[in-house]
């Protein structure tokens, strides 16, 4: 089961609640850890286990948050040794929100956020949030199961990349899995227009020409793969991409592949790799970009040394 089924309308009650848990955790991260360009510094990644922030500097040390899906707890590591964990089971927001601040109060460890979600509508506030309350341990399981097949084939597709390339990371904004290239240009002046969040959030994310890919658990029966690129340039939307079932979508604005069409095909790395390759290829193309200049084979130093 590498690329499990999981229907997103059997389990949107779980994935929402899950967004918001993940809004608070990512929040926090973003208290503690300095600017990175596009807001790399605020989100997580995809762990053996489930999803982590990775470390967080604290004063004169560190700590880590993370989603343990396989034990279904919330972990909190210190740096001085300190641990605390919040069992991961049906809960309103409010009580997580809670729960999870009083843990890190007895590790001293503050949390000024923000106290609301981002790029949501409506933007019920974490301490008033008693409608999300769902938590179906299967489903996330699968969801994570999901999240890995992605991270390992987005990990494989920057590896042919060596201008600027974001990590391949989770935003929880949106709850998608990203991972973006840069041709090393500026970009227009973004518009913003994001629900509940400040259109400067935008405008630093989108600062530089960009072709952005990833996956999330929406756009399809069973979520996503998705391509796009900012500035789209003229005629991005009208170009052929495969594989077959891989669509330019008008509601969302950029090219989706969904997530049961890969599951089914013959060779679902194969069919996302040439997803990801062929959307990139019309961003890059279309735009103009140096493309010599910013790719190479990720087996170069293999194929010196064996020509030794």
């Amino acid at each position: 089961m590498n690329w499990p089924s999981l229907q997103v309308s059997e389990w949107t009650p779980t994935r929402d609640t899950l967004h918001m848990w993940t809004q608070i955790v990512g929040k926090i991260r973003m208290a503690h850890a300095p600017l990175v360009n596009h807001w790399w510094q605020v989100t997580l990644y995809v762990s053996p286990r489930g999803l982590t922030t990775s470390t967080i500097p604290h004063r004169g040390g560190a700590f880590e948050i993370e989603f343990d899906f396989l034990g279904h707890r919330l972990e909190i590591r210190s740096s001085d040794g300190g641990t605390r964990s919040l069992p991961l089971r049906p809960m309103p927001v409010a009580e997580f929100y809670a729960r999870l601040l009083d843990l890190l109060d007895q590790l001293g460890i503050e949390a000024p956020i923000r106290p609301y979600p981002n790029e949501v509508d409506p933007a019920i506030p974490f301490a008033e949030d008693h409608e999300h309350a769902s938590y179906d341990g299967d489903a996330v399981v699968l969801f994570w199961r999901q999240l890995l097949q992605a991270n390992r084939v987005l990990g494989e597709f920057r590896s042919h990349f060596v201008g600027k390339v974001s990590p391949v990371h989770f935003f929880w904004g949106a709850m998608d899995l990203a991972c973006t290239r840069f041709s090393g240009r500026p970009a227009p002046q973004h518009p913003g227009g994001a629900p509940n969040c400040g259109d400067w959030v935008m405008v630093e994310g989108y600062s530089r020409e960009l072709s952005s890919c990833g996956f999330w658990p929406g756009g399809g029966d069973e979520g996503a793969f998705y391509s796009y690129a900012y500035p789209a340039p003229d005629g991005f939307a009208d170009q052929p991409v495969g594989p077959e079932g891989a669509y330019y979508s008008s509601e969302f604005q950029q090219f989706l592949f969904p997530y049961e069409a890969a599951r089914a095909a013959a060779d679902p790395d194969r069919a996302v790799a040439e997803f990801l390759r062929t959307t990139y290829d019309a961003a890059a193309d279309l735009g103009r970009w140096d493309r010599p200049a910013l790719e190479d084979d990720p087996f170069r130093l293999q194929r010196a040394s064996d020509g030794r």
